[in-house]
């Protein structure tokens, strides 16, 4: 019986990984591509590293229950529960769904000094991470509306 326990265990590891490196599979598209597929401003801000102007993003003020996808490729980055009202100007969240959804560089562009953040599948500029956030991680990841999409959170059915 434990060697059926083991087993069951080891393959829901198994299936649980191989669903993990399917989602996390790296998609490659010519600049064309993304072009037909996304607005412009969503091309200029995800394939162009561009920012919205604060205050006039969709997601800005927004807040209701679901999680937030990477608006190119779909990846799963950040659950509502994780994001504040930081008065930016930009959506605001205190830490990603997974740190391995999300790749880190350095930007020292416009005189600055800071964090770029992009999606791991797909290498959209999302925004930026800045050390200035609320509790529990004291960061705060400023992401641009246009590089995001929204999935509300489905209700249970009722029996």
């Amino acid at each position: 019986m434990k060697t059926l326990g083991l087993f069951l265990l080891l393959f829901s590891i198994q299936a649980y990984s191989q669903k993990d490196s399917i989602k996390m599979d790296k998609i490659y598209k010519s600049e064309d591509e993304w072009r037909k597929q996304l607005t412009a401003e969503q091309y200029r801000i995800t394939r162009e590293k561009g920012t919205e102007r604060a205050f006039t993003g969709k997601y800005w003020n927004f807040f209701e229950e679901g999680h937030y996808e990477c608006v190119a490729c779909g990846n799963y980055l950040f659950d509502s529960n994780s994001k504040f009202h930081s008065g930016c100007g930009w959506p605001s969240f205190f830490e990603p769904v997974s740190d391995s959804h999300l790749n880190y560089h350095k930007d020292t562009s416009n005189g600055m000094i800071r964090t770029e953040v992009t999606c791991t599948r797909c290498g959209a500029h999302l925004g930026h991470v800045f050390e200035d956030g609320p509790p529990p991680t004291g960061l705060r990841y400023c992401i641009n509306s246009e590089a995001l999409k929204f999935v509300t959170k489905q209700k249970p059915l009722k029996d």
